[in-house]
This record gives C-alpha cells, sequence and structure tokens, in this order.
C-alpha cells in the first residue's frame, strides 16, 4: 500500500471514529449545559419557594399575634370585677378559700377569712373615718381586676368586708370607698 493509500484508511478511520466521538462530546457539553440551566431553575425556584415561605410565615404571625391581642382585650373586658356579673370571683385562685358569707368573720381574697370585731360587722365605711389598724394589712394584690386607679404614693386598697379602701398606710385615713364588691 502506498502512502497515500494508508492516509486514507487512517483518514477514513479517524472520521469514522472520531466524529462520534466529537458529537457525544458536544453532547456532554449540550447535557452539562442543560444541566447546569437547570441547576440554576431550580435554585431560582427554591429560592423564590423559600422567601414565599417567609412571607406566609410573617402573614401566619401577624395574624397570630392580632389574635393574641384580640383575645387579650376580651380578657381585659371580661375577666374583670363587675358589678353586672355575680360570679365574677368564680374560678379566681384568690377565692379558693372562699366558702360563702360567716357570722363574725369577714373575707379577703388572697388573704381567707378574719375575725371582726362586732361593731364593724355589717359597717358602712365612708371616706374621712379612720380604719382600726388590725384590718389595714389585708392589701388589694390586684388592683386593676377591680378597675381601680394605682393607688398614689403613701395608699393602698384594702379589704373591708364587702368593701374595697383606699387608705393612707401611715395614718389609716379612707380616702375612698368601693363599696358592695363581693
Amino acid at each position: 500500500m502506498n502512502r497515500l493509500t494508508k492516509a486514507a484508511v487512517v483518514a477514513l478511520a479517524l472520521a469514522t471514529t472520531a466524529a462520534p466521538m466529537m458529537a457525544q462530546a458536544q453532547d456532554h457539553r449540550g447535557d452539562r449545559r442543560e444541566w447546569r440551566h437547570d441547576r440554576r431553575d431550580d435554585h431560582r425556584e427554591r429560592r423564590h419557594d423559600r422567601r414565599e415561605d417567609r412571607r406566609e410565615w410573617r402573614e401566619d404571625r401577624r395574624e397570630w399575634r392580632e389574635d393574641r391581642r384580640e383575645w387579650r382585650q376580651d380578657q381585659r373586658r371580661y375577666d374583670r370585677w363587675s358589678r353586672d356579673n355575680h360570679n365574677w370571683w368564680r374560678g379566681r385562685p384568690e377565692f379558693r378559700d372562699y366558702r360563702g358569707a360567716r357570722n363574725g368573720y369577714w373575707y379577703a381574697p388572697g388573704h381567707g377569712y378574719y375575725r371582726v370585731d362586732p361593731r364593724y360587722y355589717g359597717y358602712r365605711w365612708r371616706t374621712g373615718a379612720y380604719l382600726p389598724p388590725a384590718y389595714r394589712s389585708y392589701y388589694v394584690n390586684d388592683p386593676y381586676f377591680y378597675n381601680l386607679r394605682p393607688a398614689p404614693r403613701g395608699y393602698r386598697y384594702v379589704h373591708a368586708g364587702n368593701d374595697i379602701l383606699l387608705i393612707a398606710v401611715a395614718t389609716g385615713l379612707i380616702a375612698s370607698v368601693l363599696s358592695d364588691v363581693y
């Protein structure tokens, strides 16, 4: 075989094997490009989904906060003392020892029953009078519950029978009376 023929055979052999390999290499490059594009698209979709999830989560959180705010307002409105609601005290932890009125005793929520001098049983307290020292220590734990403003400096709210009195701590002078609370 002459050289020219050998070169032609080698060229033909190379062409028959190299062309599919080149095509396959180009296919791989094309596959890689498609794979990159798919990956980029997947990444964008995941990022978009995460953003959507965050938005939904924020909206849910906002709604939850609004619901909680409304619930708190309702609790404030309905969990307070009211002259119209005669069962306002039921379920309150301060009243767990309360068993009704007893002769010779007063009940102070959170403190329990305590003996009363007979002359003060059924007594009508008035502003400007003095509360005896024996009854000055039965403080109201939660004035807000009874719709009372915070007591001024040097004054406290005190349970006295069915009444709540605002007294001067030092002297026992009655500054205000809320009658027939319970």
